[in-house]
C-alpha cells in the first residue's frame, strides 16, 4: 500500500533529510587516501547523534553498521572495515537516519586521489541516471516512466543496473511501496501523486548485470570484478513534479 504522506509528515521527513545532508557532507569530506570504510562509519554515526536523530541503516535485517560503504566492484551493502582506501580507488556510501519516527536515505559515490576516466564516466552515469529519472516525473506519470528514463539512458551509455535491487518508497519504515526497478516500460505500474516520497537509486555496473552476494549475505559486488557506482536521493512528487529532499552531494 502506497502511504500519501501529510503536510506534518513531510515537514517531520525534511527534518531527517536535512540532518542526512549534513552527515553526507561530514562524511564526503573525510574521504582521503588512508582512511579506513570503519573510521568513516564512526565519523556518520557521530554526526547522526550529534544531531539528535539515530541511524536506521545499524540493526536493519541484522546489518552491524550505520553505512553501507562499498569499495570499487562492491556496487551496495558493502560492510565498513580496516582496509585504507588508496590513490585511486572509489567509495560508495549509502546511508540514512530516523527523525521523529521518520526515516531519510541518501547514497553517493566518489573517487579517491587519483581516478581513471572509465570511473570518472561510471560515477557520471550513476548521477545523470538519477537525474534522468527525476526528469520522467511528470502529470500523470508512472513508476514505469521513472524506471524507463533511468534504464534508457544507463543503456546509452552502455552500462547495465542489477535486475534484483531498486528503488522505493519511504517514510515511516526505510522501505515502503511502491518500489521503483532501475529498468522498465513507460506507463505502467503505480500512479505519481503528490504527497509520495520515493528514493531513486540507480546501481551502475559496468560490462553486465549479474551481480554476486557475498557469504556475509550483504556485500553485492560484481560478477565480472568491475567497478560500480550508486547515487540515490529521496524525492517528494509535489504539483506533479519531483522535489530533491536530500539536496548537496
Amino acid at each position: 500500500m502506497i502511504h500519501i504522506k501529510t503536510e506534518q509528515e513531510i515537514a517531520k521527513m525534511q527534518k531527517s533529510a536535512d540532518v542526512l545532508v549534513k552527515v553526507k557532507q561530514k562524511v564526503w569530506d573525510a574521504i582521503q587516501i588512508g582512511i579506513t570504510p570503519r573510521e568513516l562509519d564512526k565519523i556518520a554515526e557521530d554526526e547522526i547523534k550529534k544531531h539528535g536523530c539515530k541511524s536506521n541503516f545499524k540493526g536493519y535485517g541484522g546489518f552491524p553498521n550505520v553505512a553501507c560503504i562499498s569499495v570499487n566492484d562492491t556496487l551496495i551493502h558493502g560492510i565498513p572495515n580496516d582496509e585504507p582506501l588508496k590513490d585511486g580507488d572509489i567509495i560508495s556510501v549509502d546511508m540514512g537516519c530516523i527523525y521523529g519516527g521518520y526515516h531519510s536515505d541518501s547514497a553517493f559515490t566518489k573517487g579517491v586521489g587519483n581516478v581513471s576516466k572509465e570511473d570518472k564516466k561510471l560515477m557520471d552515469v550513476a548521477k545523470n541516471a538519477f537525474y534522468a529519472g527525476v526528469d520522467a516525473i511528470k502529470p500523470g506519470a508512472r513508476v514505469g516512466d521513472i524506471s524507463f528514463a533511468i534504464g534508457q539512458y544507463v543503456s546509452s551509455q552502455g552500462m547495465f543496473c542489477p535486475f534484483e535491487f531498486t528503488g522505493h518508497g519511504i517514510g515511516k519504515s526505510l522501505h515502503e511501496d511502491p518500489y521503483i526497478p532501475n529498468m522498465g516500460k513507460k506507463g505502467v505500474g503505480p500512479l505519481l501523486k503528490d504527497g509520495m516520497v520515493i528514493c531513486l537509486e540507480p546501481m551502475i555496473l559496468q560490462k553486465s548485470p549479474i551481480v554476486k552476494i557475498l557469504s556475509d549475505k550483504w556485500t553485492v559486488k560484481s560478477q565480472d570484478g568491475k567497478n560500480t557506482a550508486h547515487y540515490e536521493h529521496m524525492v517528494l512528487i509535489k504539483d506533479g513534479r519531483g522535489i530533491i529532499m536530500t539536496g548537496g552531494i
